[in-house]
């Protein structure tokens, strides 16, 4: 698997920043806007179910597995950014993933965090 498909985060060209700290270096909180949100559920492939319990006979990565994951949470992520766009944020600051079961069909990816307005912190 190449970075790219076991990897994730943001782009460097986002109009949104997205951290998991309390604060951003050499920003201010201008204004909390409060909380936002971005959730997906994913079923499970029965292919990689499959596979998955026979690689767990022998052990080692699940590399199907990984990649979904991978894949929902990123989804999760694009929709907090979309959500904090829409509510007037630059920045989420706090943000965290919570991942359940969902009703044992599927995974359930919540990203989460504190939207707010951001200003540089030498700015007057």
């Amino acid at each position: 698997m190449s970075i790219d498909e076991y990897g994730g985060g943001q782009t460097q060209d986002s109009d949104v920043l997205v951290v998991t700290t309390n604060e951003a270096p050499g920003f201010r909180v201008e204004r909390v806007v409060g909380e936002v949100f971005g959730l997906t559920v994913r079923s499970r492939h029965l292919g990689s179910q499959i596979g998955a319990g026979l690689k767990s006979m022998v052990g080692g990565e699940l590399k199907g597995l990984t990649k979904t994951l991978v894949q929902t949470r990123n989804q999760a992520m694009e929709r907090l950014v979309e959500q904090a766009r829409a509510r007037g944020a630059n920045a989420v600051l706090m943000m965290r993933f919570d991942v359940t079961e969902a009703a044992d069909v599927g995974t359930e990816v919540c990203a989460y965090g504190t939207a707010v307005v951001l200003t540089p912190a030498d700015a007057a």
